[in-house]
C-alpha cells in the first residue's frame, strides 16, 4: 500500500487555496530551481512559471519578468516556498484579469483585495493619512507619532510595528482588540512585531476584511499597496458600519414590502449607500441613476442634487448651474464641510471619479444627515425582519469564516447569500476538495427556481456524504431559508474544517491516513495541556460552565506559548465584568499567537459550546504547528541529515514538518485518555 504523501503548508488559507496535487507540482519546481543555484530567487520564475500549464499561451517569459519585477522590491532576494506560492497566486490572479473571466464580486472588501496593481495613489493615501491623523490623533501612544504627513513615508514607516493597524481596527470596530494584547514599547524586537502584525492580520479578518495574499512580514516591510490596500478596507468597514437596519431601522423606508425587506438585508454597505443615495436623488428630481462611485459622480451633478434635497439651507441651485466640473466639485466640498463632514478628498477626486475616496465622501453624507423619516410603523416593522441576538451573532461568525477561506464570492449575509445554494458549494469544495460536481451546479445569477433547488439537493447530498447530520432536510429548505437549518449546517462545515485540519497535520506527520480527530481528542489534549504546565485547572467537556471565567483559556494559551499571556492584567473573572475583560483579552492573545477566530467574548462567558469547541481546536492546531516547527530546525541542525533528505521530508515522504509534534500530541491525548480509565 502506497504511503500517505502530502505537502505542509503553515497559513491555512494559502494551503486551501491548492490541492495537494498541485502543491507537489509545484513544490517539486521549486527545489529544481534550488538544488541548481542553491537558492530561489524572485529573478529565477520567469522561466519557471512561463512552462506551466496555467500560464502557457497567457504570458510570455519577458510578460512574467516585468509582472514579478512590478510585485518586488529586489528580484535578487531569496524566497521560500510559501512566497513563490503567493507570487503563483498573484500571477494567477493577472491571467484571471486578463482572460476576462474574473471571478470577484461587486463587493469593494473583495475587489480591495486584488494585488496585481501597485501603483500608489497619492490622493488615497493623502486621505488615510488624514483620517488615521483625525481618529487617532489622541490615542496615548500614537499621539506622540502622529500627525503623519501625507507627503512623506511617515505611514508607511510607523505601521512597520504593527501598532497603527491594531488600533485603527479597534476605531473601525471598537472593541474587536484587547489593547492589553498589543505589544506597545518605542523600540519591539522581531518576536513583539510579528505579534502585533498577526494580532493585526487575524484581527481584520474578524471585522470582516479580506486579506488574501497578506503575510506578516509584507507589514514588517510596509509594502505600500498591500498596505493601502487593508486600511482603505478597514476604514471602508468604519464610514459604512451605519448601513445596515440594525444600526440604522430607517432604511426601511427606503423599501415598499417585506420582499424588499429581506433584498435589503441581502445587500452589501455599498449597495444599501447606493440605494439609500438614488432614493434622495428621485425625490430631488436627478433623472439620472448612480449606479457607482466613479464615472456617474464624476461631473458632480448627483452631489449637488443630494446636497440640495438633504442641506437646502447650504446648498442652492447655484451649484447647478456652475458649468465647469471642478468647480462644481469644490461648491458641493464647501457645502459637505458645513455638515461637518470631514474633507478626505479633493475636486481633483470627485472629477476624476477616484471610486474609494468618493465611497467614504456619500457614507459621511449619510452619517452626518441621512435625511430619512422616523417612521414608527415601518421600524417597528424592520426590527422584526432582524434576528435576535444569538442568531445573529452565529450568523457573523460564519459570514466571517466564509469569507476567510478564499472563495470566489463575498458574503454579505449568510441567511440571503446562501439560499442559491452556489455559496455553500464554493465552501463545501474548499473543504472537501473535489467533493462538488460542477456539471450539475448553477452559478448565480439564477432566473429558474429550480436550478436553486438542484443547487442545495447537492449540497444536502455532499453533506450527508460527509455525515453531517441532516435528518428529514431537503435543499428546498435552504432555498426557503430556513435560518435554524442554515445554522447547523454551516456549523457542521466549520467544525469539519478544523478537525480536517488537524487529522491533516496527523496524517502529514505518521505518512499515512490517520483515524478522525475526535472531539475528545481535542478536550482531552487541552486538559493535558495545561496539567503539563503545572496547572490545576480542567474543563469538563466543552459546555463546562466553570470556562466563563475565562481562567482555563488563559491556562492553557500560556502552556502552549509561556511568554504571551501577561498575568499581571488577568482578573479572577468572579464578576460579570472581570469575565469580560478575561473573554476579550483570551481573544486578542490567542489572535496575536496565530488562531484565526470570529467568536465575541459573549461566546466565553456565556460557554456557547460551539464557540468554545473551535477556540480549542484553533489553539491545539496552532500548538501542533509551532511544535513541528521546532522538530523541524533540529532535524535541520542534525549534522548527520543532509539538505536533501531534510527537502524529501518536507515533502511528505519521509519525517515531516509536523511529524514529532502530532506523534507527541497523540501521546499526550492517549495518556489523559488511559488517566481517565
Amino acid at each position: 500500500m502506497s504511503s500517505f504523501v502530502g505537502v505542509l503548508v503553515s497559513d491555512p488559507w494559502l494551503q486551501s487555496q491548492f490541492t495537494q496535487v498541485e502543491l507537489r507540482t509545484l513544490k517539486s519546481r521549486f527545489l529544481s530551481v534550488r538544488s541548481q543555484s542553491g537558492r530561489v530567487t524572485v529573478e529565477d520564475l520567469p522561466p519557471v512559471y512561463a512552462k506551466l500549464k496555467a500560464f502557457s499561451g497567457i504570458f510570455t517569459e519577458d510578460e512574467i519578468k516585468e509582472f514579478l519585477k512590478e510585485t518586488s522590491r529586489d528580484v535578487g532576494e531569496e524566497i521560500d516556498f510559501e512566497s513563490y506560492l503567493r507570487a503563483y497566486l498573484d500571477l494567477q490572479a493577472r491571467a484571471t484579469e486578463k482572460s476576462g473571466e474574473s471571478k470577484n464580486s461587486s463587493s469593494f472588501l473583495k475587489a480591495a483585495t486584488t494585488t496585481f496593481h501597485h501603483a500608489i495613489n497619492e490622493s488615497e493615501k493623502a486621505s488615510y493619512v488624514a483620517h488615521i491623523n483625525s481618529f487617532l490623533g489622541e490615542d496615548p501612544f500614537l499621539k506622540n507619532y502622529l500627525p503623519l504627513d501625507p507627503a512623506t513615508n511617515d505611514l508607511f514607516d510607523l505601521a512597520k510595528d504593527g501598532v497603527l493597524l491594531c488600533k485603527l481596527i479597534n476605531v473601525a470596530v471598537p472593541g474587536t482588540i484587547d489593547e492589553r494584547a498589543i505589544n506597545t514599547k518605542k523600540v519591539l524586537n522581531p518576536w513583539e512585531r510579528n505579534e502585533n502584525h498577526t494580532l493585526g492580520l487575524n484581527s481584520a479578518k474578524a471585522i470582516g476584511c479580506t486579506v488574501v495574499n497578506i503575510g506578516t512580514q509584507d507589514l514588517v516591510e510596509a509594502r505600500p499597496h498591500l498596505l493601502l490596500g487593508l486600511i482603505s478596507q478597514i476604514i471602508k468597514i468604519q464610514v459604512l458600519a451605519d448601513l445596515n437596519l440594525n444600526k440604522t431601522p430607517q432604511l426601511v423606508e427606503l423599501v415598499d414590502d417585506s420582499k424588499e425587506v429581506e433584498e435589503l438585508i441581502g445587500l452589501a454597505p455599498e449597495k444599501v449607500l447606493l440605494k439609500w443615495m438614488n432614493f434622495h436623488l428621485k425625490k430631488a428630481g436627478y433623472e439620472k441613476q448612480v449606479t457607482n462611485f466613479s464615472s456617474d459622480v464624476k461631473d458632480g451633478e448627483a452631489y449637488a442634487y443630494l446636497l440640495n434635497a438633504l442641506a437646502p439651507e447650504f446648498s442652492g441651485p447655484s451649484t447647478l448651474n456652475v458649468k465647469d466640473p471642478t468647480e462644481r466639485a469644490n461648491m458641493v466640498l464647501e457645502v459637505a464641510e458645513k455638515l461637518e463632514c470631514k474633507r478626505y478628498l479633493t475636486p481633483k477626486d470627485i472629477v476624476e471619479g477616484s471610486p474609494n475616496l468618493n465611497l467614504a465622501f456619500v457614507a459621511q453624507i449619510f452619517q452626518q444627515r441621512n435625511g430619512l423619516s422616523a417612521d414608527t410603523s415601518k421600524m417597528s416593522f424592520a426590527e422584526m425582519m432582524t434576528d435576535d441576538v444569538e442568531t445573529s451573532r452565529e450568523e457573523r461568525c460564519f459570514r466571517l469564516w466564509i469569507n476567510s477561506i478564499g472563495i470566489a464570492t463575498y458574503v454579505n449575509n449568510v441567511f440571503e447569500d446562501v439560499r442559491h445554494g452556489w455559496v455553500l458549494l464554493e465552501v463545501l469544495d474548499k473543504v472537501s476538495p473535489g467533493s462538488v460536481i460542477w456539471k450539475q451546479a448553477t452559478k448565480p445569477p439564477i432566473k429558474m427556481p429550480f436550478r436553486k433547488v438542484e443547487n442545495c439537493n447537492q449540497v444536502v447530498k455532499l453533506g450527508k456524504d460527509l455525515n453531517f447530520s441532516l435528518v428529514n432536510v431537503a435543499g428546498n429548505d435552504i432555498v426557503q431559508g430556513n435560518k435554524k437549518l442554515i445554522l447547523a449546517f454551516l456549523w457542521q462545515l466549520m467544525r469539519f474544517s478544523m478537525l480536517q485540519l488537524l487529522r491533516n497535520l496527523r496524517s502529514h506527520s505518521q505518512g499515512k491516513e490517520g483515524k478522525e480527530i475526535t472531539d475528545a481528542d481535542i478536550l482531552n489534549w487541552a486538559n493535558n495541556k495545561v496539567k503539563k504546565a503545572g496547572r490545576t485547572s480542567q474543563m469538563e467537556g466543552f459546555k463546562d460552565k466553570n470556562l466563563s471565567n475565562g481562567v482555563f483559556f488563559l491556562e492553557l494559551l500560556s502552556s502552549v506559548e509561556p511568554r504571551v499571556v501577561n498575568w499581571a492584567v488577568v482578573t479572577k473573572g468572579e464578576t460579570d465584568e472581570d469575565k469580560k475583560l478575561n473573554a476579550t483579552y483570551i481573544i486578542s492573545v490567542a489572535r496575536k499567537l496565530g488562531c484565526s477566530l470570529f467568536l465575541l467574548p459573549e461566546d466565553i462567558i456565556e460557554v456557547n459550546q460551539k464557540m468554545i469547541l473551535i477556540l480549542t481546536a484553533s489553539i491545539m492546531y496552532w500548538s501542533l504547528l509551532q511544535q513541528a516547527g521546532e522538530s523541524e530546525l533540529l532535524t535541520m541542525n542534525d549534522g548527520n541529515v543532509s539538505d536533501a533528505s531534510t527537502e524529501t521530508s518536507m515533502d511528505g515522504t519521509g519525517s515531516s514538518l509536523a511529524a514529532q509534534t502530532c506523534a507527541l500530541a497523540m501521546e499526550d491525548t492517549a495518556e489523559v485518555q488511559n488517566e481517565n480509565s
